[in-house]
């Protein structure tokens, strides 16, 4: 034990010398770090220097000496340009209608409100008629007591007693009976204003306790069928749409997108807005509601065999709209004649064939002759 205890002092010497002298190696490597990362910076510089000085005294040295950008690129493409102009309507139903009553009365109630969706047949407001149901009480009376009498009488009749006339009188009378009973019975159905088909009640304009009268708008309507849709397209477009037409029809609210058909072209110029009026045939969709927006894709432009790029590649300079295709791992400023834009597509009507390879991502760095690496993704 007292061995042991004579040996510490010297462990711990022997500790703290090699602490020391992992100390001094660290700090030696971080000086040597220094130094070198010193001397990279200046040699950087110098040949940062000498490489401008020789570029300016040897133009082959400047090429070969071109560092290369690293891009990315597009192919041009030969085929199908279609060309859209975009219009916005609306859609409106042709069951767009004025609902009023056949009688005249005071309302007792109302049960339909604004936006409300009701069937066909559906009661929207129930008219007094008190006077009416009385007049079928009594109506109801007389012609139980016709038909009693008709039918004694035709009894007798069978049996050869009385006379023809007395028959006909009892059966003229309880037939009349019927007829002003089923009409009082019309009448009394009229005092209840109903929905004439499927729909939404847009406007209401009665309140409980007013006097109407026949032909006084009481509620504006609209049916949930016969949709269509109406756009107003510019003048220069005569002659270019046609009933028959195709049309995409894009629902922003919906993120839906139909294709139909030209239903109808107006005939008359708007002088306001220099624009003619056309009609889209709708089909019948569950989420369509009337006045809803709508945007209309009409074709007026298509070439088959079009020469097609990515309209954002295109730059312009004084001499007009180029590109840079890419030419043994060279940029080529290509200069070209666009045609019209869709989306993000131009027809290139010359310049291109179709067939080169276009610089897409780092378009804004090269320029004519620079040396480029296309990426590989």
């Amino acid at each position: 034990m007292k061995s042991i205890l004579k040996l510490l002092p010297l462990f711990a010497l022997a500790v703290l010398v090699f602490s020391c002298g992992q100390e001094d190696g660290i700090d030696a490597k971080k000086n040597k770090l220094a130094e070198l990362k010193d001397q990279v910076s200046t040699l950087s510089d110098e040949i940062k220097n000498l490489e401008a000085e020789l570029s300016k005294l040897d133009p082959e040295f400047a090429k070969t000496n071109k560092k290369s950008i690293l891009i990315t690129t597009a192919a041009a493409r030969k085929g199908e340009f279609t060309h859209f102009v975009e219009v916005t309507g609306s859609v409106l139903s042709k069951k767009n209608v004025s609902i009023s009553s056949e009688t005249a009365g005071r309302i007792l109630e109302v049960p339909a409100i604004e936006g409300m969706r009701v069937s066909k047949g559906q009661i929207l407001a129930r008219i007094d008629a008190e006077s009416i149901e009385r007049n079928i009480e009594e109506m109801q009376s007389s012609l139980d007591l016709a038909t009693t009498i008709f039918q004694k009488q035709e009894r007798l009749w069978n049996q050869k007693i009385g006379t023809e006339i007395q028959y006909l009188e009892a059966k003229n009378r309880k037939e009349g009976l019927e007829k002003s009973l089923a009409a009082m019975k019309t009448q009394l159905n009229k005092a209840y204003v109903k929905a004439p088909f499927s729909g939404t009640v847009e406007s209401v304009q009665v309140r409980v306790g007013e006097l109407v009268q026949p032909g006084v708008p009481m509620f504006q309507f609209v049916g949930e069928s016969d949709l269509f849709i109406q756009a107003d397209v510019s003048e220069s477009f005569v002659g270019v749409l046609s009933k028959g037409d195709s049309v995409q029809v894009v629902f922003p609210s919906l993120n839906k997108t139909i294709t139909t058909k030209v239903s109808a072209v107006g005939g008359i110029i708007n002088p306001n807005n220099r624009t003619f009026s056309i009609e889209v045939f709708l089909p019948n969709l569950p989420d369509v509601k009337p006045n809803m927006i709508s945007v209309l894709k009409i074709q007026d432009y298509s070439n088959k065999e079009g020469v097609i790029v990515p309209a954002h590649l295109i730059l312009s300079d004084t001499q007009g709209d180029y590109l840079f295709i890419v030419e043994n791992g060279t940029a080529k400023k290509k200069y070209v004649k666009r045609g019209l834009t869709f989306g993000d597509e131009t027809e290139i009507l010359e310049g291109l064939t179709g067939t080169e390879t276009i610089v897409d991502k780092g378009f804004r760095e090269v320029g004519d002759n620079f040396s480029v690496n296309i990426a590989q993704l």
